[in-house]
């Protein structure tokens, strides 16, 4: 298993060199950015959507609303770190060294990589964060996934992943957050229907002054259809004076 993708004709290492071969052409200043971006600056982003989310989905929506997509929101990091640990045995039964061990000529960004490449740790942690974030809230679901999609690039610009890498990283992720997540929802979402109850931990599950629901469309003023007023005659002229 070791030698996978070691042969120069291999498509994926094709596509490696053309992805790095950016990075050569690119200014020194740029390479610094998409090395921070890469290393860490996506996990950063990462986090900030999943708080942004959060604030956004207590205060929202209906309360069971916002338990379902908190609970979404809790198992997106335990999504990312179980697919971390699936990773590890994975990774000793590939045992495909970093590309720039068995290829010459690749401008590598980031020093000290030594571990096994297959499959990408950055990748299956950004698309587990991702699909369970999008289980939690569509939108800032997808925005997540775009994110995990830019590191996917970014591991392979600094030349210490093979593609294949990052797509079975992708894979990994996506796989652990959809399959686990209905277990994973079924647990969570009476203990954060709890939190919410409680006077102190309430606050974390649903805002105190949540946002009124936006009209759907469907109530009767907004067909233009007036509401009738009690008490009053729903007879015309000509029925009220054969009444008197």
């Amino acid at each position: 298993m070791a030698g996978l993708a070691l042969d120069g004709s291999n498509p994926d290492v094709s596509l490696l060199y053309d992805i790095n071969g950016l990075a050569k052409a690119a200014p020194t200043w740029f390479d610094r950015v998409m090395e921070f971006v890469g290393e860490y600056g996506i996990m950063l982003g990462m986090v900030l959507v999943v708080l942004w989310c959060w604030w956004s989905v207590r205060r929202r929506g209906t309360a069971e609303e916002s338990v379902s997509s908190v609970a979404g929101l809790v198992w997106a990091p335990l999504a990312a770190g179980i697919a971390l640990l699936i990773n590890i045995p994975i990774r000793g039964f590939v045992e495909r060294p970093r590309p720039f061990k068995d290829h010459q000529g690749l401008d590598v960004l980031v020093d000290g990589k030594n571990d096994f490449s297959f499959v990408s740790d950055h990748a299956t942690m950004a698309m587990a964060l991702g699909v369970g974030l999008f289980v939690a809230h569509r939108k800032f679901g997808i925005a997540a996934i775009g994110l995990a999609l830019l590191e996917g690039f970014c591991r392979i610009y600094m030349g210490v992943h093979y593609p294949t890498d990052v797509i079975g990283g992708f894979a990994l992720g996506t796989a652990v957050a959809l399959l686990l997540a209905p277990l994973a929802m079924m647990l969570l979402t009476p203990l954060v229907a709890a939190v919410s109850r409680s006077a102190r931990l309430g606050p974390l599950v649903r805002s105190r002054r949540p946002r009124a629901a936006e009209s759907d469309g469907r109530d009767d003023e907004s067909l233009g259809i007036p509401e009738p007023r009690p008490g009053s005659g729903g007879g015309s002229e000509g029925e009220k004076g054969l009444a008197a």
